[in-house]
């Protein structure tokens, strides 16, 4: 995927009001052992761009000026009630360098485990990511999670998942778990609860008559 930015030679609030007004967005690149650079990019592209899973877990070309480099985004701040794109960051990589990121997971698998299909249980899912170390060039769009094996109380973490060589996930976290339902028991009034008060209402007539 490609972003197309330049130079941003104004900067302060006031310039940055002024881009966004200009349906341009500012943002900023850094790293890869340069000096952070202020960039302005086409707002509409980049909002398209974020509503897509690759655009966050992929290795980005970045035309900037005219010279081609390689990105990863690392942030971004939306407006709180408005359709925008306030601020985007990007950091620079390194070919031959170890990247961090987050990997999108895809479950699949879950209707037909033994959990859902033997124990009626429900499969939760944990996390919808987890975060991996690998070169650019082997770092996946996303990871897929087979739960088709899962039973009555599992628990499945990110180091068990098989991910593609040259890839090592970094966190251990749990990805997915079995729940099993807690059935609701409706316990019946007990009859000898209302035996005093039925004893009492009928021996009022009686004392009264007695009288």
């Amino acid at each position: 995927m490609k972003v197309i930015a330049t130079t941003r030679k104004a900067q302060g609030t006031g310039a940055s009001r002024r881009l966004r007004r200009a349906d341009k967005l500012p943002g900023i690149v850094y790293g890869g052992n340069q000096p952070a650079a202020p960039i302005e990019l086409e707002h509409n592209p980049i909002f398209f761009a974020l509503r897509k899973e690759k655009f966050h877990a992929s290795i980005l070309t970045m035309e900037l000026d005219g010279v081609e480099q390689l990105v990863v985004l690392r942030a971004f701040q939306m407006h709180p009630y408005k359709p925008q794109v306030m601020h985007i960051d990007f950091q620079r990589i390194m070919p031959d360098q170890e990247v961090t990121m987050r990997v999108p997971l895809h479950f699949s698998g879950e209707e037909i485990s033994p959990a859902v299909k033997v124990s009626k249980c429900i499969i939760s899912h944990t996390v919808s990511y987890v975060e991996v170390a690998c070169l650019p060039r082997d770092l996946p769009e996303f990871i897929e999670v087979d739960l088709s094996k899962m039973e009555d109380g599992m628990t499945l973490h990110s180091t068990e998942l098989v991910v593609p060589a040259g890839v090592r996930v970094v966190t251990d976290s749990v990805v997915a778990s079995v729940i099993t339902p807690v059935e609701e028991v409706v316990t019946a009034p007990a009859a000898d609860a209302a035996a005093p008060a039925a004893d009492a209402a009928a021996a009022a007539p009686a004392a009264d008559a007695a009288k």
